[in-house]
């Protein structure tokens, strides 16, 4: 079989960034290649027009590390929100602080207000919303947690009010 002759064109490059000879040395290392086929290798691919992701790139490996973790923080917010809700719901259950409070039609209130708060986190939560939340979303979520008179009306909460 006869060796095909592969015209070469001889180029010589200075570098003046240790850094940069440093990493050349370090690829002809890797690839087990002298040190002008490395150089080939790296100017050939900063040539092309859309160079193939290099799985040891550090930006590349950051945006992976920065999206997993983007991951779990929603998910871990999912998981506070919903215990944030029991927490309340706890609070509403075991403050009975007046006898009115004790009143069916009061706790029956309460619990449509949690419920109505509970709705509005459970579909925020699955159209993706949480992380796009506009201001006007949020507060139709806090008007959950206004007391209102039976005609709809808004009133200071018990706690801010005269005593009787």
């Amino acid at each position: 079989m006869a060796r095909k002759d592969i015209t070469a064109t001889r180029v010589q490059v200075y570098l003046n960034d240790p850094k940069v000879a440093e990493a050349l040395a370090r690829e002809a290392r890797q690839g087990a290649v002298p040190l002008s086929q490395a150089a080939a290798r790296a100017i050939t691919r900063g040539l092309q027009r859309n160079p193939a992701a290099d799985p040891g790139d550090r930006l590349l490996q950051l945006e992976r590390s920065l999206r997993d973790h983007m991951r779990s923080t929603a998910r871990d917010m999912q998981i506070v929100q919903e215990l944030l809700v029991e927490v309340a719901r706890a609070f509403f259950l075991r403050l009975p602080d007046a006898i009115v409070d004790e009143d069916p039609t009061v706790q029956a209130a309460v619990e449509r207000r949690i419920e109505r708060l509970l709705d509005a986190t459970a579909a925020r939560i699955v159209s993706g919303a949480a992380r796009t939340r506009r201001a006007e979303e949020s507060a139709s979520i806090f008007e959950a947690w206004e007391p209102q008179d039976a005609s709809g009306v808004r009133e200071e909460p018990r706690s801010f009010q005269a005593a009787e």
